[in-house]
């Protein structure tokens, strides 16, 4: 403990969270096309996605779901330990085989 104390080491506790841009661009925003319409006419008119973290004892399971607004199922979904675009990709993908299996 004294050699840390002299050579002026100091445990860092924490880490300081960058608020804002995290790189010389600002993030890519979508357009609103949906307009908040939550109720569509007909099945895959509108469909919405989500992540989740899920923790376990391996460590965090991040799991992506595809929403049809219409019918309220979910059509697609893909699970990963990493959250990487490939999750989302193959939640997309997921759906084009369901609906393909179900024709």
């Amino acid at each position: 403990m004294l050699v840390i104390r002299q050579e002026g080491l100091e445990a860092q506790v924490g880490y300081k969270k960058r608020r804002g841009m995290y790189s010389s661009q600002p993030a890519l925003i979508a357009q609103n096309i949906l307009d908040r319409n939550f109720s569509p006419s007909e099945p895959n008119q509108s469909w919405v996605t989500d992540i989740t973290y899920i923790r376990t004892h391996e460590g965090w399971l991040y799991l992506a779901i595809v929403l049809d607004l219409y019918s309220r199922a979910i059509v697609g979904w893909s699970m990963r330990s990493r959250m990487e675009s490939e999750l989302v990709t193959q939640a997309l993908l997921a759906e084009g085989v369901a609906s393909k299996a179900k024709k």
